[in-house]
């Protein structure tokens, strides 16, 4: 009989804790609702889509 072997879950995610204004968090609580996906994988997509497309000015 094989073995059941469970290997350790890497874990990528962390928690942060963020301040945001309540308007924002309203959109992104609408937006949940009609995209059935949770705030938090919204917020995760929003930040790095932000990253790939920012272009940092230099004055």
């Amino acid at each position: 009989m094989d073995k059941f072997i469970i290997t350790p879950k890497e874990d990528t995610y962390v928690t942060m804790s963020i301040r945001i204004e309540k308007s924002l968090q309203e959109q992104f609580n609408d937006l949940s609702a009609k995209t059935n996906r949770s705030r938090n994988e919204l917020i995760s997509m929003a930040l790095q889509y932000a990253l790939d497309n920012m272009e940092i000015s230099e004055k």
